[in-house]
């Protein structure tokens, strides 16, 4: 039960991203407004963390994932450190992408994990 709330809080944030960045044009158009990338680097923190909790069995399953991609991102939004706009670049364009579908491809292949359970 527990993998089936992480998976829908992973679709939700990275479906956020991807709908903050639908108009955007470019890297520079997203990182010249101060409200769209404080919301999108929310989204991309939420992600971090929730990858960060996700059961060892889990994770041992989805290897191809940039698990220290997801850390150095995480402990920068974290910490609030800068400059930071290659990684949340990184984050947006490869990490959120190449993740979900790598989730959504061991959902299809073992459902099981994402199971609600009573």
């Amino acid at each position: 039960m527990l993998s089936r709330m992480q998976y829908d809080i992973l679709q939700t944030s990275g479906q956020l991203v991807g709908a903050l960045l639908t108009e955007m044009q470019s890297e520079e158009e997203l990182f010249a407004s101060a409200n769209t990338l404080q919301r999108v680097e929310a989204h991309l923190l939420v992600i971090a963390q929730t990858l960060a909790h996700l059961p060892e069995p889990l994770r041992r399953r989805l290897v191809q994932i940039d698990w220290h991609g997801w850390q150095c991102l995480r402990q920068l939004l974290e910490q609030d450190i800068q400059p930071r706009r290659e990684e949340v670049w990184y984050g947006v364009r490869a990490l959120v992408p190449a993740t979900l579908e790598l989730i959504a491809q061991l959902r299809r292949r073992e459902p099981v994990w994402f199971e609600i359970g009573y």
